[in-house]
């Protein structure tokens, strides 16, 4: 039983590493979305002081041309990240779906000594004193 107990806390912890891992990403996201935001404001902010929103304009602002770079490569990343979120998502519910398997092995396990003991403790107490 113990092995059967050790495979169990294996199990859990193999699905909360995968449980952290999906919510990593799904921060990483978050703040990639934030930053994003932040940008766009910047850009529109600077497109307006300088009164030219043309990025192929020779006399676009240097900065808002960076901050368009900057943006467009978190935008990029994001979107890598939301691949690995579907992935990480897959693994984790692969995980749970183990750990769920082992957990109903054990309780099968549980439910099957019960049930062997039972009767054992019946016969044992028919029989007579001096038996």
């Amino acid at each position: 039983m113990k092995s059967r107990d050790t495979l169990i806390r294996l199990k859990r912890f193999q699905a909360d590493e995968k449980r952290r891992r999906v919510s990593q990403i799904e921060a990483m996201i978050a703040e990639f979305s934030r930053m994003q935001s932040e940008l766009d404001r910047e850009i529109a902010t600077e497109e307006q002081r300088s009164g030219n929103a043309d990025p192929s304009h020779f006399a676009y602002s240097t900065y808002a041309r960076a901050a368009r770079g900057r943006r467009d490569n978190i935008t990029n990343s994001a979107n890598e990240l939301r691949a690995q979120l579907e992935e990480a998502k897959l693994q984790l519910e692969a995980a749970v779906e183990e750990l769920a398997k082992v957990q109903n092995l054990e309780g099968r396990d549980k439910s099957g000594e019960r049930l062997v003991e039972v009767p054992r403790a019946d016969a044992m107490m028919l029989r007579p004193a001096g038996a």
